[in-house]
């Protein structure tokens, strides 16, 4: 019973700690994209997630180091750990909506996508959409380092090259996203999401341990037969999603915090007017109107092949749910861009007319 209990709060104890460290480490203060409706002014944030993370995993290690708990400790009890996260992000998840004015619409519907647009809390020093992505972030880590160690533990010398390419590439992926989370203060989350069940329930519950499904269905599996070059090529995947994702992101987020910037010194950007509104229309931005999305699903394909188990049908579901959301997303993107822009918009779909995949769709 004491194990049920332990694993039960531990991601609260996680997350209670990543405030904590949020709140007290150093951090950069900086403008957003989106702006106050009270002031006009745009939103400042704080922001120190890289030095979050990295003091999170150091305790992590710190504390199998010196044996206060195995290091695949959250992988034994994922289970319990699942549950307790589970409930903490649906009571976040109504303490937030139901304490916001209602928004008109149907409540379940309002529970979902959130009533609350950019919520800021103790004196703006906590913003909850970037916190919500720091906790998902860092405890998906700590998950990731686990499941990779209840695999070592199981199988020792005989461990599978791959589980170590999948963590090693997971902590990339974890680690740049909050390298560049000024950048993020640029993208469709941030300006176009609401805070509720959707955003709070996925980053306590979902992205921390949905994201790490491969791996939670293989890591107490044997070595499969998978040659050197498939690791290498699952890797090439990876990093072919990330230049596309990453590179695409980074391009918007110049363009709109520093106009006649070109990417690397190499991606001018050329954009279309209509006045005073723009849109970029080159380097990511002219092969598909939302190639980005291909990246984040080419990095979830990556990460599922290290696994070396392609008949694995749980290892799949991660790029699958990629497929679902960023497709369905796609289309919603879409629609607001065409009310925003109007025929600004029109003339960007004939300019460009792939929507994911260049040359494609």
């Amino acid at each position: 019973m004491t194990d049920i209990i332990a694993g039960f709060f531990a991601p609260w104890i996680v997350y209670a700690g990543i405030l904590v460290l949020h709140l007290v480490l150093p951090a950069r203060k900086v403008d957003g994209y989106v702006r106050d409706p009270g002031t006009g002014r745009p939103l400042r944030y704080r922001l120190n997630g890289p030095l979050v993370l990295a003091v999170t995993v150091g305790l992590w290690v710190l504390a199998g180091a010196l044996g206060w708990m195995p290091w695949n400790w959250l992988y034994l009890h994922r289970w319990t750990g699942l549950a307790g996260s589970c409930v903490l992000g649906l009571a976040f998840s109504i303490a937030i909506v139901v304490t916001a004015p209602a928004g008109g619409r149907p409540f379940l519907l309002e529970l979902y996508k959130g009533r609350r647009e950019n919520p800021q809390f103790i004196g703006a020093r906590v913003d909850a959409k970037m916190f919500l992505y720091l906790i998902g972030a860092t405890m998906l880590a700590l998950n990731v380092l686990s499941f990779a160690a209840h695999h070592v533990v199981m199988f020792g010398p005989a461990a599978f090259p791959g589980v170590f390419l999948h963590a090693a590439l997971f902590l990339w992926f974890v680690s740049e996203y909050l390298v560049f989370e000024r950048v993020h203060l640029y993208t469709y989350d941030l300006f176009a999401e609401r805070v509720g069940f959707k955003l709070g329930w996925g980053c306590f519950t979902f992205y921390p341990y949905f994201y790490a499904v491969g791996l939670w269905a293989v890591a107490d599996l044997p070595a499969p037969s998978w040659p050197t070059w498939a690791l290498v090529l699952s890797a090439l995947v990876f990093f072919s999603g990330w230049v596309l994702s990453r590179g695409a992101n980074l391009q918007k987020y110049l363009f709109k915090t520093a106009p006649e910037r070109a990417l690397l010194g190499i991606l001018k950007p050329r954009a279309i007017r209509d006045g005073d509104r723009a849109l970029l229309a080159s380097g990511f931005w002219a092969v598909a109107r939302h190639v980005n999305y291909l990246g984040e699903i080419l990095m979830a394909v990556g990460l599922t092949l290290c696994l070396g188990r392609p008949g694995a049908w749980a290892a799949w579901l991660y790029p699958l749910y990629y497929v679902a959301l960023l497709f369905t997303r796609e289309r919603a993107d879409e629609r607001r861009c065409a009310a925003k822009y109007g025929k600004l918009w029109d003339e960007y779909r004939r300019r460009v007319p792939k929507r994911i995949i260049p040359g494609v769709y």
